[in-house]
């Protein structure tokens, strides 16, 4: 799902360091371990491999952002056939974590990983989120490991998971996959990422999905001091995606068969909802005719463009009110898809960052008889997951206004050229701008008319405090 993350690297200036480390005293977010959970960390990162079916001779790959060392999924792809088959090895945290200890409970207590510009707040130990239990290149690690058969279309034909030891060859970026990929230079199991990712893409199109591809905002380093750039996403981010969308398919499939389990649901949106957005659209003179379907449209839309990425952006809203819902006994919910991917969905790829996916992990591998701790925890999981999920936001939030703040401080006063993209329908004088550069999007208010939506205006900054996380804008 879309986030407004800040990417950033190297040390941020004390001002806007000192104003992270106030937010997350102010959020209670842990940043230490208790000795306790460090030791039991050491004790199973230091125990040997579990004995496991050997796969350590499929030359598994990983993609991930260059820095990143918590690598949850590893994947090979091949032809079969006329079809394809998608290896998928997922980090076996379970291996590490005996339920009920202090690993379990300090992991039920963070529920998920939390990413600061300047430092990543981590689900379970580095020693075993990027050691012992990551999909690190050149280590042999316990994995579940999922084989998805395909067909020349790219539709399920067959399913299996099982545990297995894994070993990992090589750690790529999106960058160099995208590169290699359409240089041609790419080795067979990477190339496929593109036909197996644009097979599911067109699959996505064909049940009504969509896939949000909205701008991350980066913050990039230049001539020694920081500035902000906004990353539209490339297509292997979008291929990438499929894989890991794929397989939380598959589960979902496995788990809705055999009656219990814990799925990823949407509802689908209010007309009112969707009737705001074609407001939207037609403001910032985006072409929605009325035939065509808003799932066509996404796919129509190049978030390189500024005014498709404000729209791409304000489609996030039809995104608020995803939960998890768990069932047993074949006793179903009554709503079983998530309305984005138009078909029941999991999470299960990302156990060392997210909860529910060692939970969702263990339920896969033993669908008609899951252990008796993820049984007992099942009901809680909902509230544990929306309340960690909540937390993330807030941090992601905080953290975009606090770094815009902090870059804008010296500015009180500029103008600067953008597009509103927001306009508050009881209040249509206040709204939000998406400046051109630097890639801020931020409250506008102060005018005495109504700000016209998707219209380009002049903006001077009249705010941009890092200490209280606010940037403010006023039409010039």
């Amino acid at each position: 799902m879309p986030r407004r993350r800040i990417r950033m690297t190297g040390t941020p200036e004390a001002p806007l360091r000192a104003a992270l480390t106030a937010l997350r005293t102010g959020l209670g977010v842990p940043e230490s371990f208790p000795p306790e959970v460090l030791a039991e960390a050491e004790r199973s990162a230091a125990a040997p491999p579990p004995a496991l079916p050997d796969a350590t001779d499929i030359p598994f790959f990983t993609v991930d952002p260059p820095t990143s060392r918590d690598l949850d999924q590893a994947m090979h792809l091949s032809r079969r056939g006329t079809g394809f088959r998608v290896r998928y090895a997922i980090a076996d945290v379970a291996s590490f974590v005996t339920p009920g200890g202090a690993l379990d409970a300090e992991a039920h207590r963070r529920v998920t990983t939390l990413y600061f510009p300047d430092e990543r707040i981590p689900l379970h130990p580095p020693l075993l989120s990027e050691g012992a239990a990551s999909l690190l290149p050149d280590a042999t690690r316990p994995a579940v490991l999922w084989t998805i058969d395909l067909d020349a279309d790219g539709r399920t034909a067959a399913v299996d998971v099982h545990r297995a030891l894994v070993r990992s060859r090589a750690k790529l970026d999106y960058v160099t996959v995208q590169r290699r990929i359409d240089t041609g230079t790419a080795e067979e199991p990477v190339a496929l990422l593109k036909d197996i990712g644009e097979a599911r893409e067109r699959l996505e199109a064909e049940r009504g999905g969509i896939s949000l591809n909205v701008p991350e905002q980066e913050i990039v380093e230049h001539d020694h001091t920081y500035e902000l750039a906004y990353r539209a996403p490339l297509p292997a981010d979008g291929w990438n995606a499929q894989i890991s969308l794929l397989t939380g398919m598959a589960a979902a499939d496995l788990m809705l068969t055999h009656g219990t389990g814990v799925l990823r649901t949407l509802p689908a949106a209010p007309d009112g909802a969707v009737g705001r957005l074609r407001r939207t659209a037609h403001a910032l003179r985006i072409d929605w005719p009325h035939h065509m379907s808003y799932a066509r449209l996404i796919r129509s839309l190049d978030p390189r463009l500024p005014h498709h990425a404000a729209f791409l952006q304000e489609c996030t809203t039809l995104l608020r009110g995803a939960g998890y819902t768990v069932f047993r006994d074949g006793d179903l919910p009554a709503i079983t898809t998530h309305a984005a991917v138009a078909a029941p969905y999991t999470h299960c790829t990302a156990p060392l960052r997210r909860l529910v996916d060692r939970y969702a992990s263990e339920i896969c591998l033993s669908p008609a008889s899951p252990p008796a701790w993820v049984l007992a925890g099942l009901e809680a999981l909902p509230k544990e997951m929306a309340d960690g999920t909540r937390l993330a936001g807030t941090v992601e939030r905080e953290c975009v206004d606090i770094v815009e703040a902090a870059l804008l401080k010296d500015r009180v006063g500029e103008l600067f050229d953008g597009c509103v993209v927001d306009v508050e329908e009881r209040q249509p004088t206040v709204g939000r701008v998406q400046l051109d550069t630097p890639a801020v999007v931020a409250r506008l208010e102060g005018g005495t008319t109504a700000l016209p939506l998707g219209e380009r205006l002049r903006v001077r900054l009249t705010q941009a405090d890092p200490g209280t996380s606010k940037v403010r804008f006023a039409p010039a």
